[in-house]
């Protein structure tokens, strides 16, 4: 897999005011900025070249990382205008900058210690997702998990998503049926969330998925970065 988007274009409103003046993904976690981590793990995963959607403040992306190279990668910046046009929106609006080859998707303000290189570069389906066991601020999970690796909308085990996967184009092709009732999928550009996308290839039995049951932390609050933060200096 030589391709990767990171979304960074979130407002992180639940953050402030730590994001009034820094982005979420540029907060800074064991001694560097959150998605620096991100870009090391994907540069020793063998990826080079890496999208970054951007909206709020945008401009301290390539202020603070530059042109990739100090990792071995390439970075292009898809920016989104002021208003973040969502994880699928951010998908679509990046896709100009991907390659044709199924790419991987990671979230911007998550940290994960799983070894991006054991990743499907081919995924089976439309999509394959890395599941996470549940959070306490989000018991009830995300998907299913079958002994398969399918996904299912209901069911048992019930996992997180972890904000982590690899995703074909076509999983975008059809998209504006997919969320043609959805809030803000009108819009120019158009708004609307990955989950929607995946929700609809679940249902047609084309994503498939893994649980890695190292360590995951969703920075969603202050007091979660304060304890990512303390927990990887020591």
């Amino acid at each position: 897999m030589r391709h990767a988007l990171i979304f960074a274009a979130g407002l992180g409103e639940r953050m402030r005011p730590l994001t009034d003046h820094t982005p979420k993904p540029l907060l800074p976690v064991g001694g560097k900025p959150l998605i620096e981590w991100h870009l090391e793990r994907m540069a020793a995963a063998g990826i080079r070249y890496v999208v970054i959607n951007t909206s709020h403040l945008a401009e301290q992306f390539p202020d603070t990382l530059g042109d990739g190279s100090r990792w071995g990668l390439r970075i292009r910046y898809a920016y989104e205008g002021p208003v973040p046009l969502e994880t699928g929106g951010g998908i679509l609006n990046a896709l100009p900058l991907l390659g044709p080859e199924p790419f991987m998707v990671i979230s911007g303000d998550v940290w994960c210690d799983a070894d991006l290189a054991t990743l499907p570069a081919e995924p089976t389906g439309l999509a394959h997702l890395l599941l996470v066991d549940n959070p306490a601020h989000h018991p009830q999970g995300d998907f299913a998990l079958d002994a398969q690796g399918l996904l299912h909308a209901a069911g048992e085990p019930r996992f997180t998503f972890s904000g982590i996967g690899v995703i074909r184009r076509e999983l975008l092709h059809d998209w504006n049926t997919v969320v043609a009732d959805t809030a803000d999928a009108a819009s120019t550009p158009p708004r609307f969330k990955l989950v929607t996308l995946l929700r609809a290839g679940i249902a047609r039995g084309l994503i498939h998925g893994s649980r890695h049951g190292g360590r995951w932390t969703d920075v969603g609050t202050p007091q979660r970065l304060a304890q990512l933060d303390a927990a990887l200096r020591t």
